[in-house]
């Protein structure tokens, strides 16, 4: 999950993504957004990605009067480029190691819009035109002719852009939101019926991402990989117990321990999500072991010529302890993570309540109702014709 926040760059349970290519207007439609997410019950923490802020200076350069004195815009952002950010006008060395020396002007002045804006410029020579000579400020000692920057340019501090993210190519601007209280599959669904009235600019559209995005993308490899892994273990313990009937006993444990997980999930007031599905998984596993656990005693014990109540009952008894041990260490061991406040609790949590309700309603069950279904399932079946004629 970190890794697909670090790849997608959203960092919440719902990001409504707005792609185009004008800057301003995504802003805007951004703004519109916000406000209709902000009225979906169980929504949290709606903000628009910060993109603006960073203090910029801005450079307006009189392009008339430059090309009057024989400036171009380059001329003039040399001499601030220099005054700013500096330029190596030679080398010191100290042993073997060179060091640049940078000529620029010192930090108390870069801050200061005024000495800037009285920066000298270099001037071209004197061109033949007369219309243009009487511009031309005197020359100094050495020849040289200057003018300030603040006759050629005004300088301004102001906020520009943060950061221009982009996806695909196209400029994108981001709504984020968490959902609190309520699963994100119906919090989704509800906003996208909110949000459908709202006509966006042309060469705009939505997408939708964050952990949405991360769980439309795990819904579909579960609905592969969960069927796969239980036909999986059913053949597995069809081969082993080598009777259907067994095999099927031992997976009426899975529906025991899922009643226990959902009904953890609601006392807690915790939503569906991918680590309560994969708190199912791991459940499932354990209840499937306890089970088996417990029926192949019983068919040893049958096997050595217990009677079937003998075998039900002295299996069950020896299969306790092994079953309440396996289901207590499973349990203490997910319990910090059930309890979890800090960083990854919202994939802790889910995971841990699933597993911990669910061994509690599983072991209860599987040591009541295993032995009981046991009884009905080893029990001969008998043809009503048979019994007729038995009878008579």
């Amino acid at each position: 999950m970190r890794f697909n926040e670090l790849i997608s760059g959203v960092r919440s349970d719902v990001a409504l993504k707005i792609y185009g290519d004008d800057f301003d207007a995504l802003t805007a439609s951004a703004e519109k957004l916000l406000k209709v997410l902000r009225t979906i019950p169980g929504a949290t923490d709606v903000k628009v990605e910060q993109t603006e802020g960073l203090p910029v200076l801005n450079i307006d350069v009189n392009r008339d009067l430059a090309a009057r004195y024989g400036l171009s815009i380059a001329d003039i952002h040399d001499v601030l480029r220099v005054a700013l950010g500096g330029v190596a006008a030679g080398q010191l060395y100290q042993g073997d190691r060179p060091f640049d020396i940078v000529v620029r002007l010192p930090e108390d002045l870069r801050g200061d819009l005024d000495e800037l804006a009285r920066l000298p410029v270099p001037l071209p020579e004197i061109p033949e035109e007369p219309s243009s000579r009487g511009l031309w400020p005197a020359a100094n000692e050495s020849g040289a002719r200057f003018v300030p920057l603040e006759s050629v340019a005004n300088l301004k501090m102001e906020e520009g852009l943060n950061q221009i993210s982009r996806e695909n190519g196209k400029r994108r601007v981001v709504v984020q939101a968490n959902v609190r209280g309520r699963d994100l599959a119906s919090f989704v669904e509800e906003a996208r019926s909110e949000l459908g009235d709202i006509r966006l600019p042309a060469g705009q559209w939505l997408a939708w991402g964050g952990q949405y995005e991360n769980l439309l993308a795990a819904k579909s490899r579960l609905w592969v990989v969960v069927p796969a892994c239980f036909v999986l273990v059913f053949v597995l313990l069809l081969a082993a117990l080598r009777s259907l009937k067994q095999a099927a006993l031992v997976f009426a444990a899975v529906p025991l321990g899922l009643v226990g997980g959902v009904l953890a999930l609601v006392l807690r007031g915790m939503p569906f999500s991918i680590p309560a599905a994969i708190g199912f998984i791991a459940l499932s596993g354990v209840a499937v072991l306890n089970a088996l656990v417990m029926i192949s005693c019983m068919n040893q014990l049958r096997n050595q010529g217990r009677s079937l109540s003998e075998a039900i009952v002295e299996g069950s008894l020896l299969r306790m302890r092994p079953v309440l041990m396996t289901a207590l260490v499973a349990s203490l061991g997910f319990l910090p993570m059930a309890l979890a406040r800090g960083t990854g609790a919202e994939v802790q949590r889910p995971l841990a309540t699933v597993v911990i309700g669910g061994l509690i309603t599983s072991t209860m069950l599987t040591l009541v109702v295993i032995p009981a279904l046991y009884q009905v399932f080893s029990r001969p079946t008998r043809l009503f014709g048979s019994r007729q004629s038995s009878q008579t």
